[in-house]
């Protein structure tokens, strides 16, 4: 069961980076692809989080998965001081 959540919670930060840079493309606006960065990195450490705990329990991916994580927070940080400051 908790491994169909970590699948769809993958799945929807997935969607949502789809749609963000789609509207940057159409748009041009930089802050959606940030946000689409963002959401990148967070559906990527959500299908990490899947392996590490549901397919290979015995191994430890943690340090696999933080810096994924820490990646899209840094990339959506600087967007946001970027381009609105």
């Amino acid at each position: 069961m908790e491994g169909t959540v970590y699948l769809l919670c993958s799945g929807t930060a997935l969607s949502c980076s789809m749609l963000l840079f789609r509207g940057f493309r159409r748009e041009g606006a930089r802050l959606l692809l940030w946000c689409s960065l963002f959401f990148l990195s967070l559906g990527l450490e959500n299908a990490m989080l899947f392996f590490d705990l549901i397919l290979v329990p015995q191994i430890d991916l943690v340090l696999l998965r933080t810096p994924i994580a820490l990646i899209g927070v840094v990339l959506l940080l600087v967007g946001l001081i970027w381009d609105v400051g």
